[in-house]
């Protein structure tokens, strides 16, 4: 609450900082509390409610690109066989493959380059790693 809820006067002259420029305050591995910008954090580091335990690490990241990467390229080849056999209503029933087949590794990618930046700038600032949402400082 406080001031960043649009329901309560700010004071005279308030000017909120453009989201660029705020912080984003976890603990790091050391157990310190570390100010990352948005572009240094990365990916999320929620665990969805710690149902599963998440994968942002770059090398985690990174594996799952190319299993998706490889997954699609199955996708491509049964298109391919699809349309070399004339079987197009298989086609009709599995569209949804397509769909799947072309956004996941999209995603998977744009998630590894996201936290691969994001690792970079860190290294560049000498912060130490995060822990994730257990770490996070609200």
């Amino acid at each position: 609450m406080g001031r960043h809820d649009s329901h309560i006067p700010q004071d005279e002259g308030y000017v909120p900082s453009p989201p660029e420029e705020q912080l984003i305050y976890s603990r790091a591995e050391n157990g310190e509390v570390v100010a990352y910008s948005r572009d240094e954090y990365g990916v999320r580091k929620d665990d969805g409610w710690e149902l599963v335990k998440p994968v942002n690490s770059t090398r985690g990241l990174l594996l799952l690109a190319l299993v998706a990467s490889a997954l699609d390229c199955l996708v491509l080849y049964g298109l391919f066989r699809i349309s070399v056999d004339g079987t197009w209503e298989i086609l009709a029933e599995t569209w949804w493959v397509l769909i799947v087949g072309i956004f996941v590794p999209w995603v998977c990618w744009s998630y590894y380059l996201q936290e691969r930046r994001a690792q970079k700038l860190r290294d560049a600032r000498n912060l130490p790693r995060l822990v994730g949402s257990a770490g996070r400082v609200r």
